[in-house]
């Protein structure tokens, strides 16, 4: 367990607290950090680029000169894409640029980060954020005290700090980001980041290995059984879809299916026919 220092908001130490190996102590992956910022730039883009093409352009449809005799290259429209003002042959349109990334990527690349933030000395946890004012002089005078020299500051609490909020929305190069929003690009992209000593060890127990399978600790707790995620994931479904010849077998089947009354009258009327054919 990593064990960091506790300090209050007048910059002083006041205490330890242990820090779970599993987040902040984690092998750094670049691949996985790089994975991860491109996914989030990726969403972040607008996607509201947009060019006209052929049919959107404004411009007389009709045929500018007959096609043969004027010694003039051939030419059907003045919206072709080939004329000033015409249409965009395969310009960008909107779209999105979102695309999913797997969880356990995500939160790997976030264990990443902070374990880099924690190995070079950029992480600092803070006793909490009590403050009286929501006065931005009051909270710009903390952070000079905890680190007056880093320039770009993210300062991870929990939402219901009404001062907090209030305080940090008007400096520039900090951000105040919940725990479940907390993403590797913020941490990466900022020079320290400030935790609380409860969020640091709520990230502890929500990142972590044990904290990714409550079901499975609840379940050994009261007498060893089997959690409902496990047990859904492993029981097969009993249901399976059917293909078409599958289906058309059964049907025609069926419909060849005689009723037993409907049998018992065609058995009765054989010998009839037969009799009548013999006599």
């Amino acid at each position: 367990m990593a064990v960091v220092d506790v300090i209050n908001l007048q910059g002083k130490t006041v205490g330890q607290v242990e820090l779970a190996d599993a987040v902040f102590a984690a092998q750094v992956n670049p691949h996985l950090l790089h994975e991860a910022v491109r996914w989030y730039l990726a969403g972040e883009r607008a996607g509201t680029h947009k060019t006209k093409g052929r049919g959107e352009v404004s411009g007389s449809g009709r045929k500018l000169w007959r096609q043969k005799g004027t010694g003039r290259a051939r030419v059907g429209s003045i919206r072709s894409s080939i004329w000033r003002k015409g249409g965009t042959v395969h310009g960008p349109q909107r779209r999105s640029y979102e695309y999913r990334l797997p969880k356990k990527m995500v939160l790997g690349a976030l264990r990443s980060a902070l374990s880099a933030k924690l190995s070079d000395e950029k992480l600092t946890v803070v006793d909490g954020w009590k403050l009286d004012s929501h006065k931005t002089k009051e909270f710009r005078a903390a952070l000079t005290k905890l680190d007056g020299e880093t320039r770009t500051v993210l300062v991870v609490e929990g939402p219901g700090n009404r001062n907090l909020e209030l305080a940090s929305r008007n400096l520039e190069g900090v951000k105040v980001v919940a725990p479940a929003a907390l993403q590797a690009y913020d941490v990466l992209r900022h020079g320290r980041v400030l935790l609380s000593q409860d969020t640091a060890l709520h990230l502890g127990r929500s990142l972590g290995p044990e904290g990714a399978q409550p079901a499975e600790a609840s379940s050994s707790e009261n007498g060893g059984a089997e959690p409902a995620v496990s047990t859904r994931a492993a029981a097969p479904s009993t249901k399976k879809r059917q293909s078409k010849a599958a289906v058309r077998t059964k049907a025609k089947s069926s419909s060849k299916a005689k009723s037993p009354a409907r049998a018992k009258s065609k058995s009765k009327a054989k010998p009839k026919g037969k009799g009548k054919e013999k006599e």
